[in-house]
């Protein structure tokens, strides 16, 4: 288990291993392995299990449903994931090693429950440890009982009983859509009309199955980091750090996104906060998901607000942010697919440091013309050779073939342009460059992620 040791924010342990472990545990044969999901986070996860020695031997990555992307790493077909039945006769028919579920959907679905009943290697929590993402109020309860350090909330089942519950609150006022929501679920009213004027969008359908109930939050201020960690069950292995932009334009204006770009390592969380972050915050919550009969298997993704009474949960994903996975898996030395499958087997105790570069990547959302709202689809993109001979990666995400075969804009968020540097504002200027070698006319982008990180550097405000 962590200890309450101080530590740097990409090398924490969990568990220590002895002393001189080696740098890979993997000795077997290689393995064919499925990953499951199309989107950003999807392709980077391709992209860094396509260099896993466990495809050694002619073994297979193969991804449903995949995109242009992720084909040029895996095998890709459509495959219908709510048909448990068939994903699992899939592995059967092409021996998968290990099942990789990106998305949270299927998680929250229960796949990963109806996989491991059929013995096969899955990486992603059950459907009742993915509970910490299906369901915010679920989350809240259990910090509640548990000690863990987070806003101060009340859960609405009703309109009614939301608007009665904003007595007890101040301006902003944070209401959360309790299920699944993209990303999106999340309002934050400056003042009492704009709060009631939001809940009754919600309990009308604005996020539609995901906001039948609604909690609502005290409002914290600070800067949010995302802290990443694998577990299996007892054992928790610290995976890295970012710092996410969720608002649509600039200097963090406009409606909430699924993420617009992000920058990784986050420096504003110092050894001493991490660990902080991790012996009251997330440790607390693996042990708690334990002792509830739900242990925890997967990536635990927390976002966390740095306030001046110390670091408070904001909210947990059970799968790695999209599009925090591009910056770690850039950053990332070692091989994705050992750790991953360390966790399926629950061998996460005898693995050692998972390691990061020391410089920094930061990645850029380019979205079609409308998001976050409905956005213009059909767009045609080029340039993506251009902006990848600057020495940048560019993942897709929201894109796809027309009936010509060229490369076309198929939903909301398209692509992230993603590159290193031995400094935030390096791998910036790095990333915009190769932004600027694209061709795609309905798309756009912010042009000022990871500012708060390059004016602290540049001994600003941030």
């Amino acid at each position: 288990m962590v200890s309450g040791a101080e530590l740097s924010p990409d090398r924490a342990l969990a568990n220590s291993p002895p002393s001189g472990a080696k740098s890979s545990l993997w000795e077997g044969p290689g393995m064919n392995i499925l990953l499951l999901g199309g989107g950003g986070r999807e392709h980077a996860l391709a992209w860094k299990l396509a260099q896993s020695r466990l495809l050694e031997g002619g073994s297979k990555l193969f991804a449903a449903p995949g995109n242009p992307g992720i084909a040029e790493h895996a095998t890709c077909f459509d495959m219908d994931t709510t048909d448990h039945e068939l994903v699992i006769a899939f592995c059967e028919q092409e021996r998968i090693g290990l099942v990789v579920i990106g998305p949270e959907g299927p998680l929250v679905d229960g796949l990963a429950d109806s996989l491991r009943a059929e013995g096969i290697a899955v990486f992603g929590p059950s459907r009742a440890a993915a509970q910490l993402e299906g369901s915010k109020g679920f989350t809240k309860d259990l910090c509640r009982r548990h000690g863990i350090p987070t806003a101060a909330y009340v859960r609405a089942a009703s309109a009614a009983e939301a608007l009665a519950a904003l007595d007890g609150f101040a301006a902003p006022y944070v209401l959360k859509a309790d299920g699944l929501a993209a990303g999106k679920g999340v309002v934050i009213a400056p003042d009492r009309a704009a709060a009631e004027a939001a809940i009754g969008d919600i309990f009308a359908g604005a996020f539609g199955a995901a906001g039948a109930s609604l909690v609502i939050e005290e409002f914290m201020d600070g800067e949010e980091v995302s802290v990443f960690a694998l577990a299996d069950g007892p054992t928790v292995l610290p995976f890295g750090t970012a710092q996410d932009h969720k608002r649509v334009g600039d200097r963090d204006t406009g409606p909430n996104t699924g993420g617009m770009g992000a920058y990784s390592p986050a420096a504003v969380l110092t050894a001493d906060l991490h660990a902080q972050v991790l012996r009251r915050i997330i440790v607390p919550t693996i042990e708690a998901m334990v002792a509830e009969g739900a242990p925890y298997s997967g990536v635990l993704y927390a976002g966390i607000m740095l306030t001046a009474q110390g670091p408070r949960l904001v909210e947990y994903n059970c799968r790695f942010g999209d599009p925090e996975a591009q910056v770690l898996m850039m950053r990332l030395d070692g091989d994705l697919g050992e750790y991953l499958l360390a966790c399926a087997e629950n061998r996460l105790a005898a693995m050692p440091p998972a390691r990061f570069s020391r410089d920094a990547a930061l990645t850029v959302v380019v979205a079609a013309r409308g998001y976050p709202g409905t956005p213009e689809r059909g767009g045609a993109i080029g340039g993506i050779a251009a902006a990848e001979a600057t020495g940048a990666k560019v993942f897709h995400a929201g894109t796809g073939f027309d009936e010509t075969g060229a490369l076309v804009a198929t939903g909301g968020r398209v692509l992230a342009v993603t590159a290193t540097g031995a400094s935030v504002a390096e791998a910036q200027a790095r990333a915009y460059r190769a932004v600027d070698a694209l061709d795609f006319p309905t798309g756009f982008c912010r042009r000022d992620i990871g500012w708060r990180e390059v004016a602290r550097a540049e001994g600003g405000a941030g």
